[in-house]
């Protein structure tokens, strides 16, 4: 008695859980941020309205019928087929219900679709399984990837508040102007998506797909990937960060300032040799970055799918130092081995190849450094 007792408290509580969870779950669509998501929840309660209509009225008739035409108050079903009126009635109905859905769904498809007039154009590029933005209108561009630390993902500290849903480097846009969003893919199909803006477009490889948003209130905006495109899927987050546009053009600046130094402070950085603490730190920042999604933390990779870098021959031999640097630069046709070479800056590339030839047990001594890189990329030893 005991036991049945226990057992009923323990589905109770679970209920109870479950409610309260539920009750945390929103039942309906968000409003978004724009006008644009603004008039597509407009769209759906419209046509969500009307199919409540229909139902009243379809179920309404129906239940009117059974009630009042049973059997048990000896009403006689008729006896009739073929009628030219029902099927006309039938018939026109449903297409004039359907036309006046269709009205205001294809002004805000118009809307949706219109990308003129954009004040603000910024290339999305997906790849696996980061973000690539590029603003046309501004010499700034930079990969956006996932910031969640792996400690939370392998459970072994608590989840953050935004778990899976952060990056190192957002997004930025202006309040108040409508920004243009080119989308395209490096290898597979992503899906750059939005919700508050009301943009999900998806990422091809060789084509580009327009959209827009025009963001009123600054703010941070969160989204992820819509598209099935690999193991990492879910792993691959949007945030967009709005800015008042005073706030922006002094954002935009800076990041172009960092950029142009970090360009010219890259020749200097020829001359310049790493010890093999820096390059060990920072390969290893590098490499949980860029890499371990593929090649896994402790350099095992996936049986099958990803070769293991821990004991490889590439990573351990002599011979295979010009291959390892040669493969991280420009990747492997036919894989998905990505070219690191327009990704990261040549001291990141030599720190993290340095950093996988003496990791795990490698203990190869090597050390690359950002020369040996640049001879690499130009023939031409320094």
């Amino acid at each position: 008695m005991a036991k049945t007792s226990r057992y009923r408290c323990s589905l109770l509580s679970l209920l109870f859980v479950e409610m309260a969870s539920a009750a945390e779950m929103p039942l309906n669509m968000t409003q978004g941020v724009t006008d644009i998501s603004h008039q597509v929840y407009d769209l759906h309660m419209t046509i969500f309205y009307i199919c409540c209509a229909i139902g009243l009225v379809v179920f309404g008739a129906m239940f009117w019928a059974i009630f009042h035409h049973r059997k048990a108050k000896g009403v006689q079903p008729a006896q009739f087929h073929e009628s030219t009126r029902v099927e006309i009635l039938w018939t026109a109905i449903p297409v004039f219900i359907l036309i006046i859905m269709a009205i205001p769904a294809t002004k805000t498809l118009i809307a949706m679709e219109d990308t003129t007039d954009a004040e603000v154009t910024v290339l999305v590029t997906g790849s696996q399984w980061k973000w690539h933005y590029k603003y046309l209108d501004y010499p700034v561009e930079y990969y956006s990837l996932l910031a969640t630390p792996q400690k939370q993902i392998n459970n072994k500290i608590a989840k953050g508040e935004n778990y899976l849903l952060e990056v190192d480097r957002p997004l930025v846009i202006p309040t108040g102007k409508k920004v243009r969003f080119l989308t395209t893919s490096d290898d597979v199909i992503h899906s750059w998506w939005v919700p508050a803006f009301a943009v999900k477009k998806d990422a091809n490889p060789g084509f580009i797909n327009e959209s827009w948003a025009k963001v009123n209130e600054p703010g941070i905006y969160r989204g992820q990937c819509a598209e099935l495109c690999g193991k990492d899927h879910g792993f691959m987050p949007v945030v967009v960060v709005a800015k008042e546009p005073a706030e922006f053009d002094a954002w935009i600046k800076e990041q172009a300032d960092i950029q142009a130094k970090a360009k010219a402070a890259e020749q200097e950085l020829l001359a310049m040799n790493m010890s093999m603490a820096e390059a060990m730190a920072l390969g290893e920042k590098t490499y949980l970055g860029y890499c371990a999604a593929c090649h896994q933390a402790g350099g095992g990779g996936l049986p099958g799918a990803f070769p293991a870098l821990k004991g490889s021959k590439m990573a351990t031999t002599a011979e295979g130092k010009a291959a390892h640097i040669d493969i991280v630069l420009n990747g492997k046709a036919g894989t998905a081995m990505q070219a690191f070479g327009k990704q990261l800056t040549m001291q990141e590339i030599a720190a993290v190849i340095t950093y996988e030839r003496n990791a795990w047990d490698n203990n190869t001594g090597d050390l690359i450094q950002a020369a040996d890189i640049h001879a690499a990329k130009t023939g031409k030893k320094e």
